[in-house]
């Protein structure tokens, strides 16, 4: 059996109402990534502003020690839920199957409801980015039964982290 590789990385909140007090899906996704055994490179909330976003997510992209991403927050349809429009200009490529299969385990959770989630996910620069909803049960649901399998390295038949460490033999 093959060793696991630990990664780097970074989680960002975006929203307009929560701060570090308030943010249980951010303190949700530090402790899963840090459990799981990766380092935690950078922890953010980011008002729901496109162009803030853009500015953190492009900072980490950029970072050769940040490996992956876990935005939550943003992915609805109110009037400033701006994840999917701030993020998916930034991707190289576009990971569809992330929001296909969220959405198709979420069915079972709160069902129909899940067709207003716009969960994403994409890869740029050799990182891997997860956009999920910002309730602490979605994030929940997209780290268990997806993200923490596909950033196991010992996880098969394939996960991301392959493409991902190509940023430490650049």
């Amino acid at each position: 059996m093959s060793e696991q590789t630990y990664l780097n990385i970074a989680v960002l909140t975006i929203s307009d109402t929560r701060d570090e007090a308030s943010d249980t899906s951010g303190q949700y996704l530090v402790e899963a990534v840090t459990s799981a055994g990766h380092n935690l490179a950078d922890k953010k909330i980011v008002i729901d502003d496109v162009y803030q976003i853009r500015a953190i997510a492009s900072d980490w992209i950029a970072n050769e020690d940040i490996h992956a991403i876990i935005t939550t927050g943003g992915t609805g349809f109110s009037g400033r839920d701006s994840t999917p429009e701030a993020m998916s200009v930034l991707f190289d490529k576009h990971v569809e199957g992330f929001g296909e299969v969220f959405r198709a385990i979420s069915l079972q959770e709160i069902g129909v409801s899940t067709i207003q989630s716009r969960a994403l996910a994409g890869l740029a620069n050799n990182t891997v980015i997860f956009c999920v909803p910002g309730s602490t049960g979605a994030c929940k649901t997209a780290w268990s039964n997806i993200i923490e399998k596909q950033i196991n390295s010992t996880y098969k038949p394939c996960n991301f982290v392959g493409h991902l460490t190509e940023k430490w033999s650049k």
